[in-house]
């Protein structure tokens, strides 16, 4: 779950004495939506998004020669003037969740990973998140199905699921336990491996619990 395994490494950057012309062409070409500003130690200085190009340059609803002035302007603006200095940034070492609350609490796109030294060394975007957590639980992959239990507080019940499934000779990859809200009762979450999914369920339910399905009020 560190961001050290699911980051993008050696991201490409740009120098903020660089401009936005230069800027626009570089997304222009690449797959990515978000550059890091690095100095000549490729110390981290700030971030600019695509969104941040866009800002700068004049309104489609300014005059002809007035437009293309300010845009003539703007293409040899320097990034350091329309970076986003302090901007957030990850160690190595951070957790999912922790990538998870700051894009989530700051609505940001990317967040540069950083060193000790403050050196970038990787860049992590939400498409890299969801990819992550894709991977953790275990989505997409092949004969993979989600099993909801209603978790009843049988101080036994993990064990006992654990065992159910490996009677039926299959594979158990994650398991997750989720406390009761508002909205929801109390559940436990089993992914496993199989093409027979109501061979399980009906298992599961032999055992006294009960598979959870939602019901829907139209």
């Amino acid at each position: 779950m560190f961001i050290h395994y699911h980051m993008t490494p050696i991201p490409t950057a740009m120098h903020p004495e660089q401009t936005v012309a230069e800027a626009i062409d570089m997304l222009e070409v690449s797959p990515f939506r978000h550059l890091p500003l690095v100095d000549d130690e490729g110390v981290l200085q700030g971030i600019i998004s695509d969104r941040d190009l866009r800002s700068a340059r004049p309104s489609t609803v300014a005059r002809s020669k007035e437009r293309q002035n300010v845009e003539n302007a703007v293409m040899q603006t320097r990034l350091s003037k329309i970076m986003t200095a302090d901007c957030l940034t990850l160690s190595p070492m951070a957790t999912l969740d922790d990538a998870l609350f700051l894009f989530q609490s700051h609505k940001v796109g990317a967040l540069p990973v950083v060193d000790e030294e403050t050196r970038l060394i990787g860049i992590f975007t939400i498409g890299d998140l969801l990819k992550a957590y894709r991977n953790l639980f275990g989505v997409g992959e092949r004969g993979s199905v989600l099993i909801s239990i209603v978790d009843d507080g049988d101080p036994q019940i993990l064990s006992n699921l654990i065992r159910i499934i490996e009677e039926k000779s299959v594979q158990c990859t994650r398991l997750l336990r989720k406390a009761e809200t508002r909205r929801t009762k109390a559940m436990i979450y089993l992914r496993v491996n199989t093409y027979n999914i109501r061979s399980v369920q009906k298992a599961i339910e032999a055992a006294g619990y009960v598979v959870h399905t939602p019901h829907v009020s139209l």
